[in-house]
């Protein structure tokens, strides 16, 4: 019986040719023969941090949290966390989408990650000390990821980091209305309980000479620096950087006698991604009366999640459109219309207007600080990237690389992402070795599954705090799932491409020739079989293929 790397722990139906010596076998006249098979999920599929969602929901539902919890730990240290800020784009892939809503993973996974914060669990390293010194530069989701698959595997590992706190851009870029420290930290605690050392307040410099102490490097210091953008300015301490801005709340928030990151009654925010609509509702929570995104082209173009446009239009925050900033002078913002050409690009129109604000934000986009990588050897730096092959290593021996500082996807499960599979890479690499990616089974696609077992089932509306307190704390806006909301959402799952034991198979053979050896377990009796397909047709989940009679 062998299942693949996706479901590994999953109950599945398993396929026996048996022979038999029983009386009233079918003969040897059939065309087609069912076989069981265990397909990938497109939740699995699409998610950037590699979980294998469908096993953990599955022990959501039977109520064993805490499995539930270890199995996405496999491939993700912060269930917690990203159960708040990730963009979840595994639920768009879901099969349940297309019948009535797609099953809420999101929250079931913050469900998870909060139940083990409060019940304290734990993951133990059971692998033997390596004897190996990993040094990760960037305590982001990249890095952190990197050092908790890294110290699973035995070795030894030292994140260092110039920011005060851990966590890189998840604390001093993600609010806390989003993402509350408390979160944060305790999940970054469980990670060094398992004995990775955090070393904070402390900059990389001379990367050349740690080459000399630890084996390998994986540098991950992410993108946070704002990119430069220059307009005339008849004040320009009132014209400030998102990133900076976003920093500086965070400081407030930990010191309220720190720096005051916001002077102004009328802020305008001049971008369309997340960072833009992270600063504009910061801006309101930190008392300016009116708030403004101004966006180049329209809401539809927005890179921004609309369900984050959405949140900051509940707020008050104010939407304008086809607008670029000329100059800001005396209170007042000069912008230039623009409409789009046919292609959908903004183009000028010469026409001008003006728009009353005392503070203007820049978000339009971050870079990431690569001074570190200057005089190593075979290092390669394109366009604010670091370039790296397929197995994340630059061009230096043991330097590796991952998160936003490299051509890939800009978010924070991404991120996570990186860091797993660079850990995997370093590890074959220290052993002397090349990781190989598992092979993916095939895809299970929806028209495979017999839909109509699974009964209207709406996604669980998760309740959020009322517009009074959002616009005058940075209190956590959306809540989670209780247990029972939880479970009710596990259960939704239609187990897409794997067998979950619903006995449909044994129940609608009409020649006994399915073998029920326990839940969740069953077996072909060919010599009974006469091909007809009706178990196939009758899988709720898809996981019955036909397949051509051997001859």
């Amino acid at each position: 019986m062998t299942a693949v790397d996706e479901n590994k722990d999953r109950p599945f139906a398993i396929t026996l040719d048996v022979g038999s010596s029983l009386e009233n076998e079918t003969g040897s006249w059939r065309s087609e023969r069912p076989i069981y098979v265990d397909l990938l999920p497109p939740c699995n599929k699409q998610c950037p941090a590699g979980e294998n969602i469908q096993q953990w929901l599955y022990h959501t539902e039977e109520g064993d949290y805490e499995a539930a919890w270890r199995e996405i730990m496999v491939n993700n240290p912060l269930p917690a966390v990203m159960g708040r800020v990730c963009y979840h784009t595994c639920q768009v892939a879901c099969n349940r989408a297309k019948v009535d809503e797609a099953v809420g993973i999101n929250a079931v996974e913050r469900f998870l990650g909060d139940k083990a914060l409060t019940e304290g669990w734990e993951v133990p390293v059971t692998a033997e000390p390596s004897g190996k010194k990993v040094l990760v530069v960037g305590a982001g989701p990249s890095g952190i990821s990197a050092a908790y698959h890294l110290a699973r595997l035995g070795h030894s590992v030292t994140i260092r980091d110039e920011r005060e706190k851990a966590g890189g851009m998840m604390r001093y870029g993600i609010p806390s209305y989003r993402l509350p420290r408390g979160i944060l930290d305790g999940e970054l605690n469980r990670i060094a309980k398992m004995g990775v050392t955090f070393e904070m307040s402390t900059q990389v410099q001379d990367l050349k000479s740690e080459l000399d102490h630890f084996d390998a490097v994986f540098l991950a210091v992410g993108a946070q620096i704002g990119k430069e953008v220059t307009i005339p300015a008849s004040d320009p301490k009132n014209v400030l950087d998102a990133v900076e801005l976003l920093r500086q709340v965070e400081v407030r928030r930990e010191n309220v006698d720190g720096v005051k990151p916001l002077a102004g009654r009328k802020v305008a925010v001049y971008g369309g991604g997340n960072t833009a609509i992270d600063a504009a509702r910061s801006a309101v929570r930190l008392g300016a009366e009116e708030t403004f995104i101004v966006y180049r082209r329209t809401r539809a173009q927005m890179p921004a999640h609309d369900f984050e446009v959405e949140e900051a239009l509940e707020e008050g925050v104010q939407l304008v459109e086809l607008r670029t900033v000329r100059q800001a002078m005396d209170g007042k913002l000069e912008l230039e219309k623009m409409e789009l050409d046919a292609d959908g690009f903004p183009q000028p129109t010469g026409e001008h207007d003006e728009l009353a604000a005392d503070v203007l934000v820049f978000a339009l986009g971050q870079e990431a600080d690569l001074g570190l990588l200057s005089g190593i050897d075979g290092i390669e730096m394109e366009r604010g990237v670091v370039k790296i092959n397929n197995r994340m290593m630059t061009g230096h021996p043991g330097v590796f690389a991952g998160g936003d500082m490299v051509p890939r996807d800009k978010n924070v499960t991404a991120a996570i992402g990186h860091g797993k599979k660079a850990a995997r890479n370093i590890d074959a690499w220290l052993r002397g070795e090349e990781y190989q990616e598992p092979a993916k089974p095939g895809d299970a696609s929806l028209d495979r599954m017999t839909t109509w077992y699974y009964s209207d089932a709406p996604q669980q509306i998760r309740e959020k705090l009322e517009g009074p307190r959002r616009w005058s704390t940075f209190d956590e806006v959306v809540q989670g799932l209780d247990e029972e909301g939880a479970v009710f959402e596990a259960r939704r799952c239609m187990s897409c491409g794997n067998c979950f034991g619903c006995d449909n198979c044994y129940g609608v053979c009409p020649d006994n020739a399915v073998l029920k050896i326990k839940a969740g377990e069953y077996e072909f009796k060919y010599e009974y079989c006469k091909g007809c397909g009706v178990c196939a047709e009758e899988c709720p989940c898809g996981a019955i293929s036909m397949i051509p009679e051997e001859i």
